[in-house]
């Protein structure tokens, strides 16, 4: 492979990136007592308005590695509506975005009271997203192609992700369509022989439930969490395990995430014989909430037989609930039920 067709080959694989990855990617935040930052429905659908800031950190031995900021609040604005909000920004080796969304949640209750839980949540986000990609230096400067652009190419856009959650009881249901509307995207202009779709949408699918253990303060919570993308593809599927421990001045929660793609990717390891490997995270995710505040730490160790480095993945959450409600529903159900 000459230089040139080696740049161009990275352009395509740096859009490729771009394609899959436009939006707050999906780790494991969720199981962080962060589930608004996937599901828009979960707005306001707590007894106590929430702030919760994460940072995350890839491969520490690796230059330039993926990492992401985030900060969002979300709280109840009269009896039935949610309000909520999110600033982020992701950045990976040559590729970087940020972006904020809004969202408005309406929270339909079905229970004869305030104190069983049986609610329906309808949830939308207008987001607006800047995206840039670096393609300064990729040409060789000796024999310059203006097919190479010596430039950083940005491009801005607006979507909407809608979601609806169910909660009964011990028992939650999510389901979100990320990236809804069809967009132009000029983050690589007509002078490169790439041509970016339009299609950016994404379905996330969870389900899980909370069993208390007899007469103890102990609990347990089994997930899964399920996402597919259009145009690449590409889907994968979280198995979790979460176990809560009350304790005096609130809980202490830990637990592990398992991370598997349903869809492998080809590659040689010897130069003639094609391998096949599946994404595979294994996550174990531990924190405490303190009267008002929360605190939580994940690691992704990524066990592939074929990896970037052998350093994990590091995320660290910090939270604090407030204007928390009187009421309290009558479940065992910490997503909706603050200390």
């Amino acid at each position: 492979m000459n230089l040139k067709t080696y740049y161009v080959t990275l352009l395509l694989v740096i859009s490729q990136f771009v394609s899959s990855q436009e939006g707050i990617p999906i780790y494991a935040d969720y199981l962080s007592d962060n589930l608004y930052l996937v599901h828009p429905a979960m707005a306001g659908a707590s007894n106590a308005n929430k702030i919760r800031l994460t940072a995350r950190k890839q491969w520490f031995d690796v230059d330039n590695a993926p990492n992401l900021q985030t900060f969002n609040i979300n709280f109840r604005a009269g009896e039935k509506s949610g309000l909520g909000g999110i600033i982020y920004k992701d950045e990976n080796g040559r590729f970087e975005q940020t972006g904020f969304y809004v969202t408005y949640a309406y929270h339909l209750l079905f229970s004869r009271d305030r104190t069983d839980l049986n609610m329906l949540s309808f949830g939308m986000s207008g987001g607006f997203v800047q995206s840039n990609v670096d393609l300064r230096g990729l040409d060789d400067p000796s024999d310059p192609d203006p097919v190479i652009l010596d430039r950083v190419q940005k491009d801005a856009y607006y979507n909407i992700d809608v979601g609806m959650s169910y909660h009964f009881l011990e028992w939650y249901v999510h389901f979100t369509a990320k990236n809804i509307l069809p967009v132009n995207r000029d983050i690589f202009t007509n002078n490169t022989p790439i041509q970016e779709s339009n299609n950016l949408r994404r379905y996330v699918f969870s389900v899980g439930r909370l069993f208390g253990i007899g007469s103890t303060r102990w609990s347990l919570e089994p997930s899964i969490l399920y996402q597919a993308t259009d145009e690449t593809k590409e889907r994968s599927i979280d198995g979790n395990l979460k176990v809560y421990r009350d304790v005096g001045f609130g809980s202490v929660w830990g637990g592990i995430s398992y991370r598997r793609s349903l869809d492998g990717a080809e590659f040689s390891q010897n130069g003639t014989e094609i391998e096949s490997q599946q994404l595979q995270y294994i996550t174990p995710f531990l924190g405490v909430n303190y009267k008002k505040w929360m605190v939580g730490y994940t690691f992704s160790y990524q066990s592939n037989s074929v990896v970037l480095s052998d350093g994990g993945f590091h995320q660290l959450t910090l939270g604090y609930d407030f204007g928390k409600r009187k009421e309290r529903w009558d479940c065992n159900c910490p997503a909706v039920n603050s200390k």
